[in-house]
């Protein structure tokens, strides 16, 4: 169970969105807060038990009565399976910094996999992340990453909270593992893309997001990238194009809400911060 990719994703386009010129205005909190948990790809799990699975599986549906169960299991025995599953419960109830200390607190004392601990730092990380605690989320991915080297999800993760507090060189090395352990990972790469944009490597920035329309000619976030980027270029039709498809593939989706503000603002023009 992870956030989904858009949310890592937008969680860098949105605090990268400012760079020297551009005049768009976003609204983070609004865009985490519409982000599901849990979403595929399934981790590891922590143990082996019906009741966990059915624990998780209430997730999605109703937090009060997951939290519910898992207490009731934590008050038999439950151990950290329950625990688990009451940390997760409490994002969906938005406690979501109480959450977070638990994960990791869970992560850091289990007995279980390698693997599975790390997936469990990465719910930390992305918890941390919500409650814009990008030096928490940042410590959590890197005891994630201590466990599982090569996981290119904590790596971007862990670009994420490294971009929030202005470490741009650290992010972008971090996305540079992540594209060479997996070239088709375009989350890295729009990532990069928007890493390099807060640089003012322009250049750069345009070539990453084209390397990530060369693995996916319709990526939403794609589309809200390049069009920053062309709409810092001067090629403010260019821009729109890009920002009406994004629209067109994730209606009803964060990455759209962020592409019909940068629509308005651009056709509104130049606004004073």
């Amino acid at each position: 169970m992870r956030l989904s990719p858009p949310l890592v994703i937008l969680g860098l386009v949105v605090l990268l969105a400012m760079a020297g010129g551009a005049w768009f205005v976003f609204a983070p909190e609004d865009m985490v807060a519409e982000e599901s948990l849990p979403t595929p790809p399934e981790p590891p799990r922590l143990v082996d038990s019906a009741e966990y699975e059915t624990c998780l599986a209430r997730l999605a549906e109703d937090a009060d009565a997951a939290l519910a169960e898992a207490e009731r299991w934590q008050a038999e025995g439950g151990g950290e399976g329950a625990a688990h599953c009451a940390a997760l419960a409490l994002i969906g109830l938005g406690e979501t910094e109480r959450a977070a200390a638990a994960l990791e607190q869970i992560a850091a004392r289990s007995p279980a996999s390698p693997a599975a601990r790390a997936a469990v730092f990465a719910q930390a990380t992305q918890a941390w992340l919500l409650v814009e605690n990008p030096a928490r989320a940042q410590a959590a991915a890197t005891r994630g990453l201590a466990l599982t080297p090569e996981d290119t999800w904590l790596l971007m993760d862990r670009a994420v909270a490294q971009a929030a507090q202005g470490r741009y060189a650290q992010a972008i090395a971090d996305l540079e593992r992540a594209t060479t352990i997996d070239p088709n990972r375009i989350e890295a790469w729009v990532l990069r893309a928007a890493t390099r944009r807060q640089l003012d490597q322009i250049a750069l920035a345009a070539a990453d997001v084209e390397r990530a329309f060369a693995i996916e000619a319709e990526n939403a976030e794609a589309f809200l990238e390049r069009g920053i980027i062309r709409q810092l270029q001067g090629n403010a039709e260019g821009a729109r194009a890009d920002w009406s498809r994004a629209l067109e593939l994730a209606p009803d989706s964060p990455t759209a809400d962020l592409a019909a503000q940068n629509l308005a603002l651009n056709e509104a023009g130049p606004q004073t911060r």
